[in-house]
């Protein structure tokens, strides 16, 4: 059996590998081509006014300090996988793929279904998909860019041809209802995109991810994490975050990430069509926009009506843009996140 499947395996990637060779590609030319996106949040909205029920707070308060006015929480029962699944199937829907064109799942989150087997396995069967590979990244907020970078290099290296790459959090299920100061800030949700290895110049006017910068600095580890763990507590704990110190980190970081991938790409801010941060505060998006000289109208902001979903806010906000049609064929999109460790990402697409 276990032949048999590494079989299939291999076959399907090696069809990838046969297109692309066959067109004469050679590995250092081909693009991770965003063919399509989709966004999944669950059907249950919590207001400011409803935690307030929950905790000591009102909408005036989470309102001024986070720009967030309300979230979507899960329902008993309703798994990161499913949130994941629904997010993965209107992606391919958007990018015009079929499930059996799929041979890579990579999903970001931090609140998987099980400590294992990996969530994406369970997207995989959920999706029917047979073939291929299916595994997890942990970078918690930060998760989605890890995710695209992986799945970036995979595609280039002839690994897999076609990818969903998806952010996937049940967050709610990490809070301390006592703490008001963390408790307001996360929701649940899902954003998934769907790439393929298609043939490129090597130019920044190509269409696909350009560059990637990934960094992570584990000596700050009490700014943010969960107090537990199967080899820890045996538990699975809550969140616990340092609020003024995070704050302070986010701005620096994420500033200096994307100016280092300007660098890198040769760029100014004023070549970037649009930046699709992480939603975890619009203070946050607000001042590194003044830092780096940003044009605010050109931050996508979602974390008003999301709050922050973790690994699933890039995606979400960015499927949010592109079907109202602010992002368009053609632009250059900047996604950059920080999260616990610290890790902090960022990556460079031409949609």
């Amino acid at each position: 059996m276990h032949v048999l499947w590494r079989e299939l395996g291999e076959k399907h990637a090696a069809v990838g590998r046969k297109r692309l060779v066959g067109r004469g590609i050679s590995s250092n030319a081909i693009r991770s081509v965003a063919l399509g996106c989709g966004g999944y949040l669950p059907a249950k909205v919590v207001t400011n006014d409803d935690l307030h029920l929950l905790v000591d707070t009102s909408d005036e308060w989470i309102r001024q300090r986070t720009g967030i006015r309300e979230r979507h929480f899960v329902e008993n029962g309703e798994l990161t996988s499913d949130l994941a699944t629904h997010a993965a199937r209107a992606a391919l829907v958007d990018a015009g793929v079929e499930v059996d064109e799929v041979d890579l799942i990579v999903v970001a989150t931090c609140t998987p279904d099980e400590t294992f087997p990996a969530t994406a396995t369970a997207v995989q069967r959920k999706l029917g998909m047979t073939a291929g590979a299916a595994f997890d990244v942990q970078a918690v907020c930060a998760g989605f860019t890890y995710a695209l970078s992986v799945a970036d290099s995979m595609l280039k290296n002839r690994v897999a041809s076609t990818a969903l790459v998806i952010g996937a959090e049940t967050m709610s299920r990490l809070l301390d209802f006592t703490d008001r100061d963390s408790c307001v800030l996360f929701g649940d949700g899902a954003g998934a995109i769907v790439l393929r290895a298609e043939p490129g110049t090597g130019a920044p006017a190509d269409r696909g991810v350009l560059a990637s910068a990934l960094h992570s600095d584990g000596r700050l580890h009490d700014l943010l994490y969960v107090d537990g763990g199967p080899s820890s507590t045996g538990t699975v704990g809550q969140l616990r975050m340092q609020g003024k110190e995070v704050y302070r980190h986010a701005v620096t970081k994420l500033a200096d990430i994307i100016t280092e991938l300007l660098e890198i790409e040769g760029l100014k801010t004023t070549d970037i069509d649009w930046v699709v941060p992480h939603q975890a505060n619009v203070r946050i998006l607000d001042s590194v926009a003044t830092k780096l000289g940003l044009d605010v109208d050109r931050v996508v902001v979602s974390v008003d009506r999301h709050a922050n979903t973790s690994a699933a806010s890039i995606p979400l906000a960015l499927t949010e843009a592109v079907q109202d049609g602010r992002v368009a064929r053609g632009d250059l999109l900047l996604l950059a996140a920080i999260g616990g460790g610290m890790a902090w990402g960022a990556n460079l697409l031409r949609w």
